[in-house]
């Protein structure tokens, strides 16, 4: 036994970081069968100097969570981070999510588990990183509950056992793309139709036979933007979708607005900024 204890001392003293990576991979579960939370790490990315982790959501069979806009209800989840230590900011990156429509609406998440990467980048490299976060969300099944976790990870510059994982999840973050572009998956064109309110049609070019959902978000949290439907009328190879300028905050000036639209087809999204007439 003594043998054992001293050679992890010597391996600690050698390689220092190699026993807390370890111990870093992770945090505990927070929550119940319906969903729960924790924090993942995964490896420190030297050029950039910022830390790679995860906020890792398990969901119930049947159950869903939001999206950073949950559609026509639901709750938009909220992350606190002010009591980490180390923590300049901590940027959360968002999966491409999926329509569910339901007696609710049409609502806008994710079903089975879900990994939303972190960016993490700290106030002085030189020291320790521990990140903490408080989760505020929902998950819903025929009825919605809200739902509270906190986690608690100390992220080490060594590499993390979530690296597969993590690289998984970034690869389904919409890409940034610009209005215009001749890719596989683009927005072609938009116009702008005058009426009251005024009406987007938004024509996308994507892969045969591929089913396209179109989000559309305001320039803060407080627009509550329609989801677009597909609507007859696109140019030959397009699709087209419709949506109205309802849902702006009041007082808010929809001239010179930046939109976000999110394009998800199959495994591939993107998002296309438009800048309001």
């Amino acid at each position: 036994m003594f043998n054992i204890i001293a050679a992890t001392i010597g391996i600690a003293l050698l390689f220092p970081g190699t026993v807390d990576a370890r111990a870093a991979e992770s945090s505990s579960w927070d929550g119940d069968e319906r969903g729960a939370v924790r924090l993942i790490a995964a490896s420190y990315e030297r050029d950039s100097g910022l830390y790679r982790a995860g906020l890792e959501i398990r969901l119930g069979s049947g159950w869903k969570t939001y999206w950073r806009y949950p559609g026509d209800s639901g709750v938009p989840p909220r992350f606190d981070f002010a009591h980490s230590d180390n923590v300049k900011s901590a940027t959360v990156l968002w999966p491409a999510p999926r329509l569910f429509s339901d007696v609710e609406g049409d609502t806008i998440g994710y079903k089975d588990n879900v990994i939303l990467p972190l960016r993490i980048a700290p106030r002085d490299p030189a020291k320790p990183v521990t990140l903490r976060v408080r989760f505020d969300y929902a998950v819903c099944e025929k009825l919605c509950v809200p739902a509270q976790a906190s986690a608690e990870l100390t992220l080490a510059k060594a590499p993390g056992s979530a690296d597969k994982q993590l690289t998984e999840a970034e690869a389904r973050v919409p890409k940034p793309a610009k209005l215009g572009e001749s890719g596989v998956l683009s927005v072609r064109g938009i116009k702008q139709e005058a009426a009251a309110p005024p009406r987007l049609l938004v024509d996308i070019a994507a892969p045969a036979q591929t089913k396209i959902d179109l989000f559309a978000e305001g320039p803060t949290s407080e627009w509550a933007l329609p989801i677009p439907k597909p609507v007859a009328g696109a140019p030959a190879g397009l699709q087209r979708f419709s949506f109205t300028l309802d849902g702006k905050p009041a007082g808010a000036n929809a001239k010179d607005a930046v939109l976000k639209l999110t394009v998800v087809a199959g495994d591939k999204a993107i998002e296309v900024p438009f800048h309001l007439d």
